[in-house]
């Protein structure tokens, strides 16, 4: 069995359960998820939760193992050189790393849902393709020039905000957008009843089933170790964040259809032989 995860406590976890197992050490781990979606070139990955629905929607060889791999709120995610401030967003030029980037996608949601902005009116710049080559960005997209980067043009000034999550500089020019990022993001959380998540446990539904539930078994109980809130495992813990992200994505022309919860709990139950209330 070929495994992916970035953390190395969680590989080393899964590793053992599985027992005659690979681990893919590949860095940043998002560069497994090209392989993996399209090739199957792992049993077991992390994956960006808007790249595996994506890969639903695109009838790839993808299924859900509810663990979530990285948490995090996203609020903060939005960032200027400029003063803080959320409605001068409109007409000005946002950077992202890619359209179907998921912390793209749960900014975006925010944007429209909580300040009322219409994506058609921001400029944006997108720098890289998604992980499918059946999608394509929507057409009133802009993508950035060849060779050019997100963080470097948001330094130089070629932005008026940027999207980054990990990939964002250190510089103490660099503000969040939203005044209070973090208490924001936190309200939203207790308001939603879930806080984001960013990724995922995916597996090859054609793994061995046996080796998968004691790699979900294991893993399950290592990541209920940390803050319940951005650590959700199960299906039905999972349910509220990945529905919405879900419903962002779909709005935002990153899905080609709707990919419901129930959708993804079917996939993995026919893939592991087994009834939901086993991964609840």
């Amino acid at each position: 069995m070929k495994i992916v995860l970035g953390r190395d406590d969680l590989a080393a976890t899964a590793l053992e359960a599985a027992g005659a197992s690979e681990r893919l050490d590949i860095r940043p781990v998002h560069k497994a998820s090209r392989g993996f979606v399209n090739d199957g070139a792992a049993d077991v990955c992390e994956l960006a939760v808007v790249t595996l629905l994506q890969a639903v929607a695109y009838d790839k060889p993808v299924a859900l193992l509810p663990i979530t791999a990285l948490g995090r709120h996203q609020h903060q995610t939005l960032v200027t050189l400029g003063e803080p401030g959320v409605a001068a967003v409109r007409g000005k030029t946002v950077g992202v790393r890619s359209w179907s980037q998921t912390t793209g996608v749960w900014l975006r949601g925010f944007l429209t849902e909580d300040y009322g902005i219409d994506l058609s009116e921001v400029d944006w710049i997108t720098y890289e393709d998604g992980h499918l080559p059946e999608y394509t960005d929507p057409a009133w997209t802009k993508r950035a020039p060849e060779g050019t980067k997100l963080p470097a043009d948001f330094l130089d000034g070629k932005l008026d905000y940027g999207i980054m999550g990990n990939e964002l500089p250190s510089d103490d020019r660099i503000r969040t957008a939203v005044p209070d990022a973090l208490s924001v993001a936190a309200n939203w959380a207790e308001r939603k009843g879930f806080a984001p998540i960013n990724h995922v446990v995916a597996i090859n539904p054609a793994a061995d089933a046996k080796a998968v539930l004691a790699v979900y078994d294991a893993l399950a109980a290592q990541v209920r170790n940390g803050p319940a809130e951005l650590n959700p495992v199960g299906f039905e813990a999972l349910r509220g964040p990945v529905t919405e992200v879900a419903r962002y994505a779909l709005e935002q022309q990153v899905l080609p259809r709707a990919v419901s919860f129930d959708e993804l709990v079917d996939g993995t139950c026919a893939a592991l032989g087994v009834s939901a209330s086993r991964l609840a």
